[in-house]
């Protein structure tokens, strides 16, 4: 079932309303601008006027596909998850009842604005630093790691190999390098390769004894 605030989207849409008089109408409707701020009998009361307005709300339809802007950020922040072994389940039904619990919205589809979508996306990468110690926003002078994969398996590394550090990082390079042969050095790795070396230490990660990974 597609929640009310998802619905007041869609009709925002349905309706070819722009942000100020989408913003004005809730205002004129509820006393709120925002419908982030009002109860949901106030949400419903918008939906009212809006049905009364020519807006009908389209038929639910299943969908496993993620689909939305920002629908490939969040799924690659949950594999990550996966790799990491902080989740059990990689499936994007899985990543769909995360988003809602965070967002109180039912499908990436519905991810409209950036404040919602972020709820999200912060909450997992907040997740990953903290539990996993991946360093998003931080490259610690090393120029390879500017980017998401690699901070990934860095993490990953060093969930395999505790003891191991940036300035002695030991069989990382050439076990990296196994998997991206034609590259000579680690800053010269694309986001698709660093995908590949993340897929290959999450199963080493999974392999290991589990020790409460949640869903």
């Amino acid at each position: 079932m597609t929640s009310s605030l998802a619905s007041l989207h869609i009709a925002k849409k349905h309706l070819a309303l722009d942000d100020d008089t989408y913003r004005a109408k809730l205002a004129n409707i509820t006393g709120k601008a925002s419908a982030k701020d009002m109860t949901e009998a106030e949400r419903q009361t918008v939906l009212s006027v809006f049905r009364n307005e020519g807006f009908t709300a389209p038929a639910a339809k299943p969908s496993k596909v993620l689909v939305g802007r920002y629908a490939k950020k969040l799924q690659a922040l949950w594999i990550a998850a996966y790799n990491l072994g902080l989740v059990r389940d990689r499936r994007d039904t899985a990543l769909l009842a995360f988003v809602k619990r965070q967002t109180g919205i039912d499908h990436t589809r519905f991810l409209h604005y950036a404040d919602d979508a972020a709820k999200a996306i912060e909450a997992l990468k907040g997740w990953l630093r903290r539990d996993a110690g991946v360093m998003f926003g931080n490259t610690n002078g090393q120029e390879w790691l500017r980017l998401d994969g690699a901070k990934v398996a860095w993490a990953q590394w060093r969930i395999l190999h505790p003891d191991a550090s940036l300035l002695a990082r030991g069989e990382f390079d050439p076990e990296v390098f196994s998997q991206s042969a034609d590259k000579e050095q680690l800053a010269q790795l694309t986001q698709k390769d660093w995908q590949g070396v993340n897929n290959t230490f999450g199963r080493r990660i999974r392999a290991k004894p589990k020790d409460g990974a949640a869903s």
